[in-house]
């Protein structure tokens, strides 16, 4: 259960969407966690996605790695992909790989050629943060990609200040709370010993100040 009481979370997100009108491009809401007792080097490292009522990234860049059939659907769908021959084209050329990363958000893979990725292009996605999720043959692409603009992931690694996008300006105050509260119940139920686990809570639009929600 949420230890934020609702009115103080829902009075941080009108702070945070006060100032919307003055960027010209649609800022997103980020959420800021900063854990206490915790060390990444001893505790588990956690690695968990929690699917949210509302978008997360409604404009979310995709690309799809794709087997002949994948390709061929994206193809008709006007969804960007790439074959096992650009792949294989690339190699492990950084740079290319690099550029690739920086183009999209995320990635879609199939199940036949997810591993084979870090042979064909070496380790980049996954140094990029963008390693690609599974897309298996009977997926319907469009839900699956839908599916992703509404999901969150917390991983540690080294680092005990967790960042995560978790809405944008756009959408409504309670819409923002929804997700919110649930994608910080989630995090604290990953954490070893949930809320004593965390320092505070911060959320922010791109452009804008930190918003204290927690302690």
């Amino acid at each position: 259960m949420s230890k934020i009481p609702s009115d103080d979370l829902r009075e941080a997100i009108v702070k945070v969407l006060a100032d919307k009108e003055k960027r010209k491009f649609v800022q997103t809401v980020d959420m800021q966690i900063k854990l206490k007792n915790y060390d990444p080097a001893k505790d588990k490292r956690f690695n968990g996605s929690l699917k949210l009522p509302q978008y997360v990234k409604k404009n979310l860049k995709v690309c799809i790695l794709g087997d002949h059939n994948h390709c061929e659907k994206a193809k008709e769908m006007n969804i960007p992909f790439r074959t096992v021959d650009d792949l294989k084209n690339m190699g492990k050329n950084k740079k290319a790989v690099k550029k690739l990363a920086a183009t999209y958000d995320a990635f879609l893979a199939s199940d036949s050629l997810i591993k084979k990725i870090p042979r064909l292009i070496g380790p980049g996605l996954s140094k990029a943060g963008k390693f690609p999720l599974v897309l298996g043959q009977n997926d319907d692409i469009k839900s699956k990609i839908e599916e992703m603009k509404k999901t969150v992931k917390f991983q540690l690694k080294k680092e005990i200040n967790l960042g995560t996008a978790i809405g944008n300006v756009e959408m409504a105050p309670e819409e923002i709370q929804q997700n919110v509260t649930m994608g910080l119940n989630f995090l604290v139920s990953l954490l070893k010993k949930n809320w004593q686990n965390v320092g505070s809570v911060h959320i922010k639009a791109t452009m804008g100040s930190p918003q204290k929600v927690y302690p």
